[in-house]
């Protein structure tokens, strides 16, 4: 069976599912007219990535075309993702206990990666 997220549909149907879900988010919060602005940037991304096919960057993002070496891209531009969100968090974090606060959800959402990264190296080691 072939995996779904490979095929060129995959990315640009998340893009307009999630501009529906934060469409829906904004309209229940009483902003309709912000939701339709973020739904149509997002369904405006996922068309621009579905008929983006004849660039190799595109594709690869797509998932149609990855190979080895988009794979080995995406593991890096990954981890420095995974590195800039940590140290936002962190600053984040540190700001809210200067300012008296208990530095909370930041504190959480760093113990959540932190698990999830503890959890993930236990897996590869015990699979690997």
């Amino acid at each position: 069976m072939t995996n779904p997220t490979k095929t060129k549909w995959f990315l640009p149907a998340f893009c307009v599912g999630l501009g529906v879900a934060v469409f829906a988010a904004q309209w229940i919060g009483g902003d309709a007219r912000s939701g339709a602005i973020s739904f149509a940037w997002l369904a405006g991304f996922g068309v621009l990535i579905l008929f983006g096919g004849r660039s190799e960057t595109v594709r690869g993002l797509r998932g149609d075309a990855r190979d080895e070496r988009f794979r080995t891209m995406d593991i890096h531009a990954t981890a420095v993702a995974g590195v800039a969100v940590i140290v936002t968090l962190i600053v984040a974090w540190l700001v809210e206990l200067a300012r008296g606060n208990d530095g909370s959800p930041y504190g959480q959402l760093m113990a959540v990666g932190g698990v999830a990264y503890l959890a993930a190296i236990a897996f590869i080691r015990w699979r690997g």
